[in-house]
């Protein structure tokens, strides 16, 4: 990275940072630098997230798929998801309830967690050897939180500001994956006792394993696998909802159970 460039990193480091310490909406980081490409947004968004582990509690936990629909990969002029850091001290543990005022504009969108049961390292992972590579499917929920007005960013812009990521809760209750087929399942999502959407596993990619496998991949790119035992969140299965102090969101997932989520 050239000297200007790594001027420039740092001072997009500098105002993610401050945004989302102090809870405030800023302007696309392409609007004043155009030219910010995808690997440097990807070692922007690890230097974010790094700064804030101070200790156990808030290291890096696990990792979270973006852009996993067409439809959101169509709107952003991209042909593959993004990948983005979850934090430790992020997560909400079940029946924690979710303190707005800690975040800026915050949507909740119903998602898929997995946990490895074995380590995948590309290039090359197919989506069998993905699928076999997945010990553990539960319901989970991400509150994601865009650091740019009015959610308004390029692909690389929400790469280095961590995909949008703010909160996550997954269910306690972990659910075997042998003889699970992720892409069927049922999801129900509701926002203060009313349905708001459906959908299905298959709305990952067409199949969540296809999701683990792309992500094998991107890392490789980076020098980096995935370890058996990590945490990934698959991505969105529905368009993601406002949220309030006073709303409780849950999803549904057949064969996973019921998450909620009170907003206070």
């Amino acid at each position: 990275m050239t000297s200007v460039a790594t001027n420039k990193a740092d001072w997009a480091l500098t105002e993610l940072a401050a945004a989302g310490r102090e809870r405030r909406e800023i302007e696309p980081l392409t609007d004043t630098w155009p030219e910010l490409d995808e690997m440097t947004a990807y070692a922007i968004q690890k230097r974010l997230v790094v700064g804030h582990v101070k200790d156990e509690s808030s290291r890096i936990s696990g990792i979270k798929l973006g852009l996993t629909s067409v439809a959101k990969q169509k709107q952003m002029s991209v042909g593959e998801p993004i990948y983005g850091l979850l934090v430790g001290s992020r997560m909400i543990d079940e029946g924690e309830p979710l303190q707005i005022a800690s975040l800026i504009h915050p949507k909740a969108e119903p998602e898929i967690a997995i946990v490895t049961s074995a380590a995948l390292q590309g290039p090359g992972v197919t989506a069998d050897q993905a699928r076999k590579a997945i010990g553990s499917a539960s319901a989970a929920m991400e509150i994601i939180d865009s650091r740019f007005k009015n959610f308004r960013f390029t692909l690389t812009d929400v790469i280095a500001d961590n995909t949008s990521a703010a909160r996550h809760t997954i269910s306690t209750y972990r659910v075997p994956a042998e003889g699970l087929d992720l892409r069927t399942l049922g999801v129900v999502f509701e926002k203060n006792g009313e349905v708001v959407s459906t959908a299905a596993g298959a709305a990952i990619l067409g199949d969540p394993a296809l999701g683990l496998a792309w992500l094998a991949n991107k890392l490789a790119e980076h020098g980096e696998s995935l370890p058996a035992g990590t945490v990934v969140m698959t991505g969105a299965l529905t368009d993601a909802i406002a949220i309030a102090p006073g709303d409780v969101v849950r999803v549904t997932i057949a064969q996973l159970g019921t998450l909620a989520l009170r907003c206070v």
